[in-house]
């Protein structure tokens, strides 16, 4: 890692890297490490959205309203900027309220089919290119920051949660293709929220408050993202949102997840007991395989079961035209039939991680 940073530093040396700045902690975290590194950083912060603590930590600023698409452009190449990031979010709500297009942004807008989040920002993506100037990927500069794979805090999941992460991972796929969201709330194997335009923390609030806690929140990339920008980002600020609704387990996608803050990060979920969790597709795919094998023992077992009740009635004497004894009882052949379907069905549908 020392040697990367000497070679960024190296190619960075008098160089201007440009920070198109959202709402969070992400773009003071860039701009510290990319000041670090040699750069001089030129920032376009939104007003009502942009924490003004990162005028602290750029060496330009300039603040533009939410829809001014066209100072984008001109505040970047007039301070000689040829690269630039794309970081924070901006609340999907300023739709209905505050946004103020000009007309360079009237005009994108009308190039588009569907407002979709993933189609605005690779057509915005495109146009400042156009001018000169490269976006680059949301990761660049940066190492240690994306999540890896295993449990990052000292509790594991419990084998009921590693149930529901393999379900919302599941389902997290399908609502990314929509281009809904990034994050699932789940309790039971039972989708309780789904995040839209009010944005994660509040998707966690909201399902945290139906589940009653113990939810499980996984946020995971969309199966078409895009790395240069909205990459799945959580901090502390998450954790105390999940800590605040006794949410459990926090399971991120592993190498494209984005962990802010780190150590301050996994302090506070130590604290709070919660779990954190790096998921692949590949490890999802053996909790499928662990739990196509325990199904077929469940259903080996529940067969064995059946077989040793009707020996037991035989060796009583009973036969089913009298009706066969159960536990020392008489029954009728239709109780005795509904009783053995009752603890097959169990058998069956019983999850290799119930405890």
């Amino acid at each position: 890692m020392g040697k990367q940073v000497a070679e960024h530093r190296q190619a960075s040396d008098g160089q201007r890297i440009g920070l198109i700045a959202g709402n969070g902690r992400f773009p003071i975290i860039f701009a510290d490490n990319a000041k670090r590194l040699g750069y001089s950083v030129s920032a376009v912060a939104h007003e009502g959205e942009t924490d003004p603590e990162l005028a602290r930590h750029v060496d330009h600023i300039h603040w533009v309203k939410i829809g001014q698409f066209g100072k984008w452009n001109e505040a970047p190449k007039g301070d000689g900027v040829q690269r630039a990031v794309m970081l924070g979010g901006i609340k999907k709500t300023h739709v209905f309220s505050t946004v103020r297009p000009d007309f360079r942004a009237l005009a994108l807008a009308a190039k588009l089919i569907h407002l979709k989040v993933d189609d605005i920002l690779r057509r915005v993506a495109e146009e400042i290119e156009q001018e000169g100037i490269q976006i680059c990927e949301s990761t660049f500069g940066l190492e240690g920051i994306l999540v890896e794979e295993g449990t990052l805090t000292r509790r594991e999941p419990s084998k009921k949660e590693w149930e529901d992460i393999r379900y919302g991972w599941d389902v997290g796929k399908q609502v990314g293709a929509l281009d809904i969201g990034q994050c699932v709330v789940v309790k039971d194997r039972v989708i309780v929220a789904v995040e839209a335009v009010e944005g994660t923390d509040g998707a966690i609030r909201r399902g945290g408050e139906l589940a009653h806690g113990g939810a499980v929140v996984v946020k995971r990339c969309k199966p078409q993202q895009d790395l240069r920008f909205d990459l799945p980002a959580v901090g502390p600020r998450t954790i105390e949102v999940m800590a605040s609704v006794k949410a459990s387990v926090l399971a991120l996608e592993a190498g494209r997840g984005i962990l802010l803050d780190r150590d301050e990060t996994i302090a506070k979920a130590n604290r709070a007991g919660l779990a954190i969790i790096g998921m692949t597709e590949q490890a999802a795919a053996k909790l499928d395989s662990c739990t196509y094998a325990a199904i077929s023992v469940c259903k080996v077992s529940a067969l064995n079961i059946i077989h040793r009740l009707r020996k037991k009635a035989v060796r009583q004497g009973r036969s089913k035209r009298r009706g066969e004894s159960y536990s020392g009882c008489t029954v009728s052949p239709g109780a005795m039939r509904e009783r053995r379907w009752r603890t097959f069905s169990t058998a069956c549908s019983r999850s290799p991680y119930d405890e």
